[in-house]
Formats: structure tokens, C-alpha cells, sequence
């Protein structure tokens, strides 16, 4: 199986899903910021991507074009807190694989998660 990177600015999201997936023996990566996550991409090669739309700086959405830039086979799953039809229709345009709301649903992310990491 794979890494998974967790990409958010709120740390208490990236280590509450972090210990959440180590738990079920898959290999985290996490970035607090959308810099940090494009090197990690770059360097790491991770299998999926759980990356958040909102943060300072650059945006889930800029990660994930610059991404697309060197790399368009990562598996990239958009988190958010907030209903944004055109950042769901930019991200699904960049090749998003998925669209998952916050408060993350273990459940439902996790169906997610392990069925991407095959």
C-alpha cells in the first residue's frame, strides 16, 4: 500500500486523520501548507492526496494546479468546510478524484481513502 499525504493548516485535522489512518497500518505524510505539500508530493510521490480548499497562502485549488504541472497521475481527494460549486468544478477540471466536507465523516472518508490506496 501506499503513503497518504494529509495536507491542511489546522493541525489538529492533519493529526486527528494521520493517527486515524496509521491505525489501519497506512503510511501518512502530512503539510501544513500548500508549499510544503508540493514538495512533499514531488519528493515522496504519495499515492493520495487528502488536500484542503481553504488555507493561507496558496489554496487547495493552486496546489493542485501546480501539481498538475509535474506530476498528473497523484490521486487528489478536495476537502472543505464550505459549499464552493466552482471550486468543486475547478478541482473535478484538474482532476479531483473526490469532494469530501468537513466535519470529516471517518466513514466515509475512509471508504475513500482505502479504496484509492489499493
Amino acid at each position: 500500500m501506499g503513503k497518504l499525504l494529509i495536507v491542511d493548516d489546522e493541525q489538529d485535522i492533519r493529526e486527528f486523520a494521520k493517527n486515524f489512518f496509521m491505525k489501519r497500518k497506512i503510511e501518512c505524510l502530512t503539510a501544513s501548507n500548500g508549499r510544503e505539500a508540493i514538495t512533499l508530493i514531488k519528493n515522496e510521490k504519495p499515492s493520495l492526496v487528502l488536500l484542503d480548499v481553504r488555507m493561507d497562502e496558496m489554496t487547495g485549488l493552486d496546489v493542485l494546479e501546480k501539481v498538475r504541472e509535474f506530476d498528473k497521475t497523484v490521486k487528489v481527494v478536495m476537502v472543505t468546510g464550505v459549499e464552493e460549486k466552482e471550486a468543486l468544478e475547478k478541482a473535478k477540471s484538474l482532476g479531483a478524484i473526490a469532494y469530501i466536507h468537513k466535519p470529516l465523516i471517518l466513514e466515509e472518508l475512509e471508504k475513500i481513502v482505502m479504496k484509492e490506496m489499493q
